[in-house]
């Protein structure tokens, strides 16, 4: 039965605020194994008309933007309610089991949405800004990286991580890395990083 906007569907409240209805309503397509929806189901789904989508997001892509942020936002909740104890290695080693418990919490919505941030978009999202702030904050001030190199290393490392994290992330959701693979491969590779700078 097709939605229209005055039903919108089950879970999703009609005060809700606009785009919190359109993120969830793309995510509970992928749940459903509906990774390739269009615009059209998902205005169904949220129970808007169908510009909505459009005029909040600009395109598919910028919901999936949306949808990878929303991730990252809950990282850094977690990662700051966690507040972990220890030095730059420590904190970041926490961060990626953080980030990698958050991806596996919904396998079937990460890998869609991660599928979708490898495609070309027409317009360039805010996904790695916002990836490497995760990791900056989880270097804090550098403690226990080489002193002579600190610097370099808070400047460099944040992104760095960033795309090692979301290198990783791609062979998961390819499907070539298992899930209990994904926070181990993502510990090993930031701790690489962090040894060159003598962490």
């Amino acid at each position: 039965m097709t939605q229209n906007k005055s039903n919108p569907p089950t879970g999703l409240q009609r005060g809700a605020p606009v785009r919190a209805r359109i993120l969830d309503a793309a995510e509970h397509l992928m749940r459903q194994g509906k990774a390739d929806f269009s615009m059209r189901d998902l205005a169904s789904e949220a129970g808007v008309s169908f510009a909505t989508p459009f005029n909040h997001f600009g395109s598919k892509a910028g919901i999936m933007q949306a949808l990878s942020g929303r991730r990252i936002d809950a990282m850094e909740a977690r990662y700051r309610a966690a507040s972990p104890p220890g030095d730059a290695a420590a904190r970041v080693g926490a961060a990626v089991d953080i980030a990698a418990a958050v991806m596996l919490e919904e396998p079937l919505v990460s890998r869609g949405v991660m599928g979708w941030l490898g495609t070309p978009a027409p317009d360039p999202g805010l996904v790695a800004a916002r990836s490497a702030a995760l990791w900056a904050l989880a270097l804090d001030d550098g403690d226990g990286l080489n002193a002579a190199r600190r610097s370099e290393a808070l400047t460099e490392l944040p992104q760095q991580l960033a795309f090692a994290f979301r290198g990783v992330l791609s062979f998961w959701t390819a499907g070539e890395l298992a899930d209990a693979a994904l926070a181990p491969q993502a510990r090993a590779l930031a701790t690489t990083l962090l040894c060159s700078y003598g962490g």
